[in-house]
């Protein structure tokens, strides 16, 4: 490696608070001035690229992605926040005759190296044992993989997953319908056996869980895995409707790669497309095929508007708007009796009947109706779950009455502090910073889970969301949703539980950093003209963090 030091800004220039991005070489850095002190760090998250000094800083030494809230540690470079899949360099600073100096190897500052390994504590050959045992193969599995080894757990890792390859992106099946899961794999099976000591098992169904004796049955009794920890990471189901031709060979749901290569493979020129729910998953695939010349795109949804019950009628009518835009057909407060294949003199066709009387002709049907968590096997086993099947969990997500037990990800109905109110959120953000929390208590660092949740969607622009809005009792929206740019306070009780946005970054960010610290205004405050982004959380001279 060889280093240069360069001379990147005027010390005058960078104020308490404040980021900029600097050229170093024919790279860039990213430069973060707390008080007195500098530091510099990549310049680009390593999720999807985002220029970093676009994001939000904060005072106590967070960098927060101005897209979909990775966050990682301006001192360090370290991961603070998922879906952040790497860390980014962290290079040194000196000031010296007014100048701010950096020293870095350059190649590590270009856009094609921005991403450093991470600084692994053990690898998993330091000592034998059982070690973690995780069920599932997700964002939340990645995770808590990489938090275990960077926290120092020095035992074995097992990954018992479902699916044939190692975890993926699985958020860009549904945003672009990528099929080819090498393309999508965060790491591959031979780094996570090489450098994270970790034993990936694919195409694995656990059938049973004994924690009495600590361990998981797979495939009905085929091989028994022992345990020390175990982490419950399954995920969730698709859902299918309870209704004849459900499961007629071209009525597809989307999970996994399989269901992604299916939908693919029927989505073709000319065809005759007929989703039903109006969900984000259902209309994020309606924009991935919606520039493929189908011959007719209908989605059917039980809400007069898509996603009015999350985002409010005013949100729901824009976003209607834009994709009737696209030609997209929708079918309000409509539900569907029945999918049949019948016979004519020279093809076979699969009608879908509505609740409405009408009959639409569909060459593929896609189910978006939501997903139920994958725990099966534990009711199979004797656990008692929620009414909607999932695990209830403490605030260091510890099953209670199971030891050494800990469940994450959409099977998961977790405390959400400070409110103290039980909750499942199936959102991907939130999975893979469960499971780096799990990773970081099982490692010896209890580590509450207190994250602010976060989703992204793409519906035209990118409509970006945090906080938990469920129960609001009022909506502030400044913008206009019709043009798909504006931003929506979820008001309850006053106060503000959740933002929605779309062209308006950081918004996104800069609120669920305020939620995060206790800062967010009061809705008469935000009624009354204040402006999230002028607010100063990022200077130590602002004062603002939690004695």
């Amino acid at each position: 490696m060889s280093t240069e030091t360069i001379a990147v800004i005027d010390e005058v220039d960078l104020k308490d608070g404040q980021m900029k991005e600097v050229p170093f070489g024919s790279g860039r850095v990213l430069l973060s001035r707390l008080g007195d002190k500098v530091h510099a760090t990549s310049a680009f998250c390593t999720h999807y690229g985002a220029p970093l000094v676009k994001g939000v800083l904060t005072a106590d030494g967070r960098v927060v992605c101005p897209w979909h809230g990775a966050c990682f540690n301006v001192c360090t470079g370290d991961i603070e926040d998922a879906p952040a899949p790497a860390a980014i360099h962290s290079f040194k600073t000196h000031n010296t005759g007014g100048k701010i100096y950096v020293t870095a190897d350059p190649a590590n500052t270009t856009k094609e190296r921005f991403s450093r390994p991470p600084m692994l504590l053990a690898s998993g050959s330091e000592i034998g044992g059982a070690g973690v045992v995780i069920v599932g193969g997700g964002s939340g599995a990645f995770h808590a993989t990489e938090s275990l080894r960077e926290h120092g757990y020095k035992a074995p890792i097992t990954i018992l997953s479902q699916e044939t390859h190692a975890p993926i992106d699985r958020t860009k099946l549904s945003k672009a319908l990528i099929t080819d899961a090498s393309k999508l794999e965060w790491r591959t099976p031979a780094d996570l056996k090489i450098k994270y000591g970790t034993a990936l098992r694919i195409g694995t169904s656990v059938t049973s869980v004994d924690t009495t004796r600590k361990s998981v049955t797979l495939e009905n009794g085929k091989e028994t895995i022992p345990y020390d920890t175990l982490i419950l990471a399954s995920g969730g189901v698709p859902r299918r409707l309870p209704i004849e031709g459900a499961d007629l060979e071209n009525v597809f749901t989307l999970r996994n790669i399989q269901d992604a290569q299916k939908i693919d493979a029927a989505c073709q020129e000319g065809k005759h497309l007929v989703v039903i729910g109006s969900s984000f998953i259902s209309m994020e695939l309606v924009v991935a095929v919606s520039k493929r010349k189908l011959a007719s795109i209908h989605v059917i949804g039980m809400e007069n508007y898509p996603f009015e019950n999350v985002l409010g009628r005013d949100i729901g009518a824009g976003l209607k708007q834009f994709h009737e835009s696209q030609g997209i057909v929708f079918h309000p407060s409509t539900s569907v009796k029945a999918i049949r294949k019948e016979q004519s003199d020279s093809e076979t066709l699969t009608k879908v009947e509505l609740s409405t009387g009408e009959t639409l002709v569909a060459d593929l049907v896609i189910m978006g109706v939501g997903v139920r968590p994958a725990t099966d096997y534990l009711k199979a086993s004797g656990w008692e779950l929620e009414k909607d099947g999932s695990v209830k969990v403490d605030e260091l997500l510890r099953v209670p009455g199971h030891t050494d037990v800990y469940a994450i990800g959409d099977i998961a109905t977790y405390p959400q502090l400070p409110l103290g109110t039980y909750r499942r959120v199936e959102h991907w953000n939130v999975a893979g910073n469960m499971g780096r929390a799990v990773g970081k208590t099982i490692a010896g660092s209890p580590q509450p889970f207190t994250k602010v949740p976060i989703f992204w969607s793409a519906q035209g622009q990118q409509l970006r969301y945090c906080g938990i809005g469920v129960g609001y009792d009022d909506i502030y929206i400044q913008g206009n949703p019709a043009e798909l740019k504006f931003v929506a306070y979820y008001i309850r009780e006053g106060q503000v539980s959740a933002v929605a946005s779309m062209q308006n970054d950081p918004v996104i960010s800069k609120a669920s950093e305020l939620l995060r610290l206790g800062l967010m205004p009061s809705a008469h405050a935000i009624k009354a003209g204040q402006n999230l982004l002028e607010l100063d959380i990022s200077s130590i001279a602002a004062n603002v963090l939690p004695k």
